[in-house]
């Protein structure tokens, strides 16, 4: 079946997101940073956000459970957008040409609060149809549910659509729902994949 539309998550496929950007200088014991990041600003942590949980809460709960690291704690919202390096440009350059045959779509896990910050800085998210946020609709990826919100909300076909992706957890939820998809990762040529599935660029 013809190829429609390609849905695009966000960090790992098109932003360069990763918290070591704004910590890694914060730190002069690497054991101690290793600690922050596994034990108190974790995943799981980061998660609850992406779900919509804000970040003033997210934040005063792990003050009460790790006070010796406030300053840190604090640094994770108001310095937040220092852990944006830059976009990953090899992924992001296509944009442009492949809005010309496709329907480009977004899907991502990511806070409603910080999502401004990347339309601000990044113009190629202009060339985006829509996109499903997390964080505003109150439910993470690879949850179902998520991806039954695009594609009713924009009227996609999975048979017709690529979702790309760098978690592969993801990316096999989408697949079992009908979707082609890619699994980048740091050795991914996207275009290539993207070729391999039947996308064209002009």
């Amino acid at each position: 079946m013809e190829i429609k539309n390609i849905v695009f998550d966000f960090g790992g496929v098109l932003i360069d997101w990763n918290p070591l950007y704004l910590f890694d200088d914060k730190f002069t014991d690497k054991k101690e940073l290793q600690f922050f990041l596994e034990n108190v600003c974790t995943t799981t942590w980061n998660q609850d956000l992406d779900k919509g949980y804000p970040f003033e809460s997210g934040v005063n709960d792990l003050i009460l459970k790790f006070p010796e690291f406030t300053k840190e704690i604090k640094l994770f919202h108001t310095n937040w957008d220092e852990m944006i390096k830059s976009d990953i440009p090899e992924n992001s350059s296509l944009l442009d040409n492949l809005k010309e045959n496709y329907k480009l779509y977004g899907l991502t896990n990511w806070s409603s609060e910080t999502l401004p910050i990347l339309y601000n800085r990044f113009s190629f998210f202009k060339y985006f149809k829509g996109v499903v946020v997390s964080g505003e609709e109150k439910i993470c990826k690879p949850d179902v549910e998520i991806y039954t919100i695009l594609t009713d909300r924009y009227n996609l076909k999975p048979k017709q659509s690529v979702f790309i992706d760098d978690n592969l957890t993801n990316v096999q939820a989408a697949e079992i729902l009908g979707f082609k998809v890619v699994h980048v990762k740091k050795t991914t040529n996207l275009k290539e994949e993207l070729k391999k599935l039947g996308v064209v660029f002009q």
